[in-house]
Formats: structure tokens, sequence, C-alpha cells
């Protein structure tokens, strides 16, 4: 009896890490996708205040780095800016990947007279 009580006691244990687990993950996914958004709106505004594509990547930086998350990749030409995010995801050891986010924001030119 006691050995089925262990049992059940240690499979209630994993079951609760795992779950703990999915919910951290998912709550970093979330965090990288907010990240990506403000990310992507900041690159875009400085598109379309004609500032560039290089102060749009810096835009995209500094708000990404604002969000605790790590930009990956910023591609910013013309009316449209895509960004990718990484947030670290809390894990037990080494086990966790970072969660990755990816927005795309577009500058339309009806905006860009006063919306």
């Amino acid at each position: 009896m006691a050995v089925v009580l262990m049992a059940v006691v240690v499979l209630a244990a994993v079951l609760a890490l795992g779950a703990a687990r999915l919910g951290g993950a998912l709550v970093a996914r979330a965090r990288a996708d907010a990240a990506a958004d403000a990310a992507a709106l900041a690159a875009a505004d400085m598109l379309a205040l004609g500032r560039g594509e290089q102060a749009a990547g810096t835009a995209a930086q500094e708000t990404a780095t604002a969000n605790d998350a790590h930009l990956v990749r910023c591609d910013c030409r013309g009316r449209f800016a895509t960004v990718e995010v990484e947030v670290p995801v809390p894990a037990v050891g080494m086990l966790g990947r970072p969660a990755r986010g990816t927005a795309r924001a577009e500058v339309r030119l009806e905006c860009q007279f006063g919306c």
C-alpha cells in the first residue's frame, strides 16, 4: 500500500511540474508576441516619420529591450516593418528554449497625411 501511495505522490509531482512548465512557456510566448508587436509598431513609426531603416531598426531594438526581449531580426524596408524577438522561458536547468514572437506593421499611405 505504501508503494502505491508513493507512486501516486511521485506521479502527481511530475504532472504538477509539467503543468507549471507548460504554463511558463505559454506566458513567455504571450510576452514574446507582445514585445514583437510593440517593436514592429515602433519601427513602423520611424518609417512613417521618414527617419529611415536604421532609425527603424534602432527603435525596434530599444522597444524589444524595454519589453525584456532580444531582437533576433528586423526587416524594415519601404512601408513594412517585420520583427522577430525572443523571450527566455523559465525552466529547470537548461531544458527551456526561448519563446519567439514575430510581428509585422505596415505604414499606410493615407496615415502619413493625417488619419
